[in-house]
């Protein structure tokens, strides 16, 4: 599996549902981050996931530390609009590891600092936005690895 994305604390339902489609699209694996904002049956998933539910491998951890486990020694890259690097400057590997946070307020302060200073991205953006939509920064972020994987498995 070259690429995991992990969802911390998601809030909104269709974002996790295009990342479901996503993931389903491109083989990454989809892990989501207790609390969750939603049922995960919630019909709003289910429409903007489609039948691609099926074909997305997804798992649901406690904690981003049991989840970081789970993973074993995959390097992780948090995404926030703070973050000092550009998305597409890593050379991304097998196995890595895309965070995101939450849609109403991003990854914490204390996941940020657990992560190594070069691995805090950020997509650029115009000065005067606030963010990107969860799952476009996810889109984005995903094809940029995928597309240094020379696109594995497509």
């Amino acid at each position: 599996m070259p690429l995991d994305v992990i969802l911390f604390q998601p809030e909104i339902p269709p974002n996790t549902g295009n990342a479901i489609r996503l993931c389903a699209n491109t083989g990454a694996r989809l892990h989501l981050v207790r609390p969750i904002g939603f049922r995960l049956d919630a019909r709003s998933v289910r429409r903007a996931g489609l039948d691609y539910r099926e074909l997305a491998e997804l798992e649901v951890h406690d904690s981003l530390d049991a989840c970081l486990a789970r993973l074993g020694d995959a390097r992780w890259f948090a995404f926030s609009t703070g973050g000092a690097t550009r998305y597409d400057e890593p050379r991304y590997a097998p196995g890595d590891a895309l965070v995101f946070g939450p849609e109403t307020r991003g990854l914490p302060e204390e996941v940020l600092t657990a992560c190594p200073p070069e691995r805090r991205l950020r997509i650029p953006m115009r000065p005067s936005a606030r963010s990107l939509n969860l799952s476009n920064a996810v889109s984005v972020a995903v094809y940029e690895a995928w597309r240094q994987l020379g696109f594995d498995g497509s």
